[in-house]
């Protein structure tokens, strides 16, 4: 049996006709109290610092309006630059060329000399096709981005990283691998569209021909930008004609860009390549595809100020808050 019995600043406990003088409770706890709390080192707090802010920047954030578009700006200069700095290679690119042709022949799948005659015989059909070629790439993606920036604020920085990181491999693409459009193949017999029906627009042939490399043709942009614009539709919008559209646009665009003989229907398949290493960049990223990230995101204050603009009902995430009771509004029983 064992009897303690406080004393002052000790107290006695018997064990087996033992005792020990312990520490009293109150004597323990005010030691604790008065201790100093353990030091982190300098290196391990900014170690700390750095991590915190490393896993900021990769937190979805609400984008800013005008350095979204001082962003695309100059992203876009610099692709141009970029794009139309790379060697042409001409004979390199007429033999790419070739080779291609020679595949696809041998896969029984060159169909691209047949879409391009059956699809020009019908003038206000290649006419509109070669406008489509010229604007829609970049109007569709322009609109998808700003749709995603109104409506999908939480989701749009990681959707715009695949659309960049796609654009920045393709450069890569174009270094590595230059490449001639069916148009300009040496004995092939394919009509170039756009001289043809003396359609404006096209940067790849006509007056604009010598502001474009020719050669830069694997992998299709068109296919890519568009493909990332019909997932993303199709993935985010509500509407069912909404989605059904944002999967026919990337088919369409394949339709014309092998009509106008601009690319090899491989040149499509590089693109498709390119546009799942932008989506496994955003996902490494944010540790998410897109689509899943949250839809709304808090401003610096931390509130969602994208509802109150666009006039949506609040999600279910945010609870609705509750204005505090006063003293007089519980004397008058409000």
């Amino acid at each position: 049996m064992e009897d303690s019995v406080p004393m002052g600043e000790t107290q006695v406990t018997s064990h087996e006709g033992r005792s020990t003088a312990d520490p009293s409770p109150i004597a323990a706890r005010a030691a604790s109290e008065t201790a100093p709390a353990p030091t982190t080192p300098p290196a391990s707090r900014k170690t700390g610092r750095l991590l915190a802010r490393f896993r900021a920047l990769r937190m979805p954030r609400r984008p800013r309006l005008w350095f979204e578009i001082l962003l695309i700006a100059v992203s876009y200069w610099l692709y141009s630059l970029v794009r139309n700095a790379v060697p042409e290679q001409k004979a390199q690119a007429l033999r790419n060329a070739d080779w291609i042709w020679s595949a696809e022949k041998s896969m029984g799948l060159a169909f691209e000399e047949t879409v391009n005659h059956a699809v020009n015989s019908v003038t206000w059909l290649i006419v509109s096709m070669n406008y489509y070629y010229a604007t829609l790439h970049f109007v569709v993606t322009i609109g998808v981005l700003i749709w995603l920036f109104r409506r999908h604020p939480g989701r749009y920085a990681a959707t715009r990283l695949v659309l960049f990181a796609t654009t920045a491999v393709a450069l890569l693409g174009y270094y590595l691998y230059p490449l001639a459009p069916p148009r300009l193949m040496n004995g092939a017999n394919f009509i170039d569209t756009v001289l043809l029906h003396e359609t404006w627009g096209s940067m790849a042939s006509g007056n604009f021909k010598n502001m474009s490399n020719q050669y830069a043709a694997m992998p299709s942009m068109h296919i890519g930008w568009s493909l990332w614009c019909g997932l993303t539709i199709f993935a985010l919008a509500r509407a069912p004609w909404a989605r059904i559209l944002g999967l026919l646009y990337p088919t369409l665009t394949l339709v014309v860009i092998v009509a106008t003989a601009n690319h090899f229907w491989l040149d499509a398949v590089g693109g498709m390549a390119c546009l799942a290493f932008g989506y496994g960049v955003s996902r490494v990223w944010y540790g998410s595809l897109p689509h899943r990230l949250p839809k709304w995101v808090p401003d610096r204050r931390g509130r969602l100020t994208a509802l109150r603009a666009a006039r949506l009902p609040r999600p279910a995430s945010e609870p609705v808050p509750h204005p505090e009771k006063t003293p007089e509004s519980s004397r008058s029983g409000a």
